[in-house]
Order: C-alpha cells, then sequence, then structure tokens
C-alpha cells in the first residue's frame, strides 16, 4: 500500500515535471517561431520589401510550424517528448543563428521556413502531457502548457528596446551582430540551453502510448468529421491569434502612426490574455464542458471583430485596443475547449487527432497574413483585416450550432 502512493507520487512528480519543461520550452519555441512579427519591420526598412513581401517571412514560418504537427504528434507518442522536444530545440537554433548573418530576401525566406520548426513544438508538447496526466486533470495541464504561446508577446517586448539600444556594428567586430540581428543569436543560445535542460531533467522512462501499434489504427480517427469540426474552431481561436499576433505590430504603425516599440507594447497586449488565460479555459471545460465555453467564446470573438470591421466608426486606438483584448479573451479561453474535446473523444490518439487540429490551426496562421493583405489591398480599407475575422468565426459559430440542433433533436 505504502510503495503504491509513492509510486503514485513519483509518478505525479514526472507529470509536474514534464509539465514545467515542456511549457518554457514552447514559450521559448513560440517567441522563436514568430519572432519575424516583429523583425520584420526593421528587415523591411533595411531591405525595402512591400508589405507582402514581409507578410511571406512571417507566413512561411507558419506554414512549417503547421505541416509537420501530425507528424511530430505521432512520433511523440511512439518515442517520447523527452527525446523529440530535445532534437526539435537544437534543430532550431540552427537556422536561427544563421538568420542574423544573411543580406538577402531569398534565404531570409529559406531560414524563416526552417525556424518555422519551431511551431510543431506544440504537437509534441500536447501529446507528452496527455501521456503524464489523469483524464480529470487533462483540460488544466494542456491549458497551463497552452499558456506558452505568451511567448509570442516576448519579441514584441524585448526586440524594440534591444534593437534600439545594441549598436549595428555588434561586438566583437561584427562576430555577434547588433541591431535586430542580435535577436536571432540570442534565441539560438537559449534553444541550446533549453535542449540541455530538456534532456537532463525531463523523465528518463518516458510514456509511449502509442509504441507497437500500426499506423493505420492511430490515423483512423482522422477519418471522422468531427475531428474537422474540431480544426476550423480552432483556426478561429488559435491560427488567427498567431495571425494577428505577427499582423498587429504592423496595423498599430500604419494605422494609427504608432512607433515599433509602442506598437509591440500595444499588441502585447492582445498576447497575453489570448495566451494566460488558456489554463482558465482548461479549468472551465473541466467543470461544465467544452461545449457550453465554446458557444461563449466564439460570441466574444465574433462581437469584436464586427465592430472593428467597420470604419465609419473612427475608433481611436484604445477603444481598438480594447476590443482586441475582449476577442483575446475569447481565443485565450477558447484554444483550451478545443483541446479538451479531444482527449474526451480520443484518450489514445490525442497525439494525431491533436497533431492535426494544430495543423489546420496554424495553416490558419499561415494562410491569413496574406488573405490580410489581399483583402486589404482588394477594399482599399484596413478594417478588411476584421471581415476576413468575422466571416471564419461565423462560419465555426454556425457548425457549433449545427451540431448542437441535431444533438438536442435526439430522442
Amino acid at each position: 500500500m505504502q510503495s503504491a502512493s509513492i509510486h503514485k507520487a513519483q509518478e505525479r512528480n514526472e507529470a509536474t515535471r514534464v509539465l514545467w519543461l515542456s511549457t518554457l520550452g514552447f514559450t521559448l519555441m513560440f517567441a522563436v517561431w514568430l519572432m519575424f512579427g516583429v523583425l520584420g519591420i526593421p528587415i523591411r526598412k533595411e531591405l525595402g520589401l512591400t508589405d507582402l513581401q514581409m507578410s511571406w517571412l512571417t507566413s512561411v514560418a507558419v506554414l512549417n510550424g503547421a505541416i509537420w504537427r501530425l507528424n511530430f504528434g505521432i512520433l511523440t507518442d511512439r518515442l517520447g517528448g523527452r527525446k523529440v522536444f530535445t532534437a526539435l530545440l537544437l534543430f532550431t537554433a540552427i537556422p536561427a543563428a544563421l538568420v542574423a548573418y544573411t543580406h538577402s530576401y531569398t534565404m531570409l525566406l529559406i531560414l524563416a521556413f526552417m525556424v518555422g520548426m519551431a511551431g510543431n513544438s506544440f504537437s509534441v508538447g500536447i501529446a507528452w502531457n496527455s501521456a503524464w496526466n489523469s483524464k480529470e486533470h487533462q483540460g488544466f495541464a494542456l491549458g497551463v502548457f497552452g499558456a506558452g504561446n505568451v511567448g509570442a508577446s516576448v519579441t514584441k517586448l524585448i526586440a524594440p528596446t534591444l534593437i534600439a539600444m545594441l549598436p549595428v556594428a555588434g561586438f566583437l567586430g561584427g562576430v555577434i551582430p547588433g541591431g535586430w540581428r542580435f535577436i536571432p543569436i540570442m534565441y539560438a543560445v537559449l534553444l541550446v540551453i533549453m535542449a540541455l535542460c530538456m534532456w537532463f531533467y525531463g523523465p528518463k522512462e518516458d510514456r509511449l502510448p502509442g509504441q507497437g501499434r500500426p499506423m493505420a489504427e492511430i490515423l483512423k480517427p482522422l477519418r471522422e468529421i468531427r475531428v474537422w469540426r474540431f480544426s476550423l474552431y480552432y483556426v478561429v481561436v488559435f491560427g488567427a491569434y498567431v495571425a494577428l499576433s505577427a499582423w498587429l505590430p504592423k496595423y498599430y504603425v500604419d494605422v494609427f502612426g504608432l512607433e515599433l516599440k509602442n506598437a509591440a507594447l500595444l499588441t502585447a497586449l492582445f498576447i497575453f490574455p489570448a495566451s494566460l488565460l488558456r489554463p482558465l479555459g482548461g479549468f472551465l471545460s473541466d467543470k461544465f464542458g467544452p461545449r457550453v465555453v465554446m458557444k461563449l467564446m466564439f460570441a466574444l470573438i465574433f462581437i469584436p471583430s464586427v465592430v472593428l470591421s467597420i470604419p465609419a466608426l473612427g475608433l481611436s486606438v484604445g477603444t481598438f485596443t480594447a476590443l482586441l483584448f475582449v476577442m483575446a479573451v475569447g481565443m485565450g479561453i477558447g484554444k483550451a475547449a478545443v483541446y479538451k474535446y479531444i482527449p474526451q473523444y480520443y484518450p489514445k490518439d490525442v497525439g494525431a487527432v491533436g497533431g492535426l487540429v494544430g495543423l489546420f490551426g496554424a495553416l490558419g496562421g499561415f494562410v491569413l497574413p496574406p488573405l490580410f493583405a489581399v483583402s486589404q489591398s482588394l477594399i482599399g480599407l484596413p478594417e478588411a483585416t476584421f471581415m476576413v475575422m468575422s466571416a471564419i468565426t461565423l462560419l465555426a459559430a454556425l457548425w457549433l450550432a449545427a451540431v448542437l440542433n441535431k444533438m438536442h433533436a435526439l430522442p
């Protein structure tokens, strides 16, 4: 009896260690993944890029952080989160460092795509934490891990100040570059340090829920329409969050005429609730169920989107930021609610299903910035960004409503 209690306590300690290691690693990886949202502005000035060219720097990084999520989720279930997360951290450090030394747009695009591999750390952490936490605590644990989205604000908070403070010529005769080029070097060093922490402090005997299972069995749930519905929900609460995190600094600079530093700080006011409220979303989903939570969150996203899309209102920067904050609350809580669905319906296939849902969510983050740019160009109004947001949120909300109506109609 006593040995069983000791074993259970050890397992809880291991689960806690997995949670904090993965959350710290994901926070750093998320900062690296979206660093071009801020760095793109001085890069645009230095290389003379158009808005569309600048948007592609962020978009290709987001793309590569999306397309492998299914693979990384399955890989984590088979090999363990400690091995996969460590390898991903070390791989990402290489192109991150090389970004600092390139001077051509083509090479920047290639390296941005490679840096984007960092985004796949989400699937690794989701599968890893699901393997180590019981069903009763999964919503909260996945919410805490997902709060690593706050990493998107790290670059926005520190980069403008560092870029302004550091000499462009750099240090040691240019061996360590200055200006915006110092940021990717700093991140590369931090990625290596995090990889060492992950390897030496992660559980040596990892949990491998996918080991020995045939691939056809693991992929079977992906045929169900429910999984694709969850994916659309995640485009709204995560894909749009990623897109706006990268897009808003430019929006504040171009529409309100703010300096980059102030634009980045106001963007952080959007990022913080959209990230840090994720544990609350997990708690609420554990308590009330994800359907109830998602209904309310779609309303919190849709209503401000509609208001922000009306040009005639002529909103002040304060009102604009306040409405974004409300949207961010909906996204932060909604992200956890979507991932509460997955272990509820697919307890043995969180890696595969979570990977696919994450893939489509991140693909939304890839598609939306160019879509914002194109719609703004066609309509001729910056508010076109939020017209797009209103449309995709309405589509997801209507699908949820149709499912709820069908459930209520059942005898």
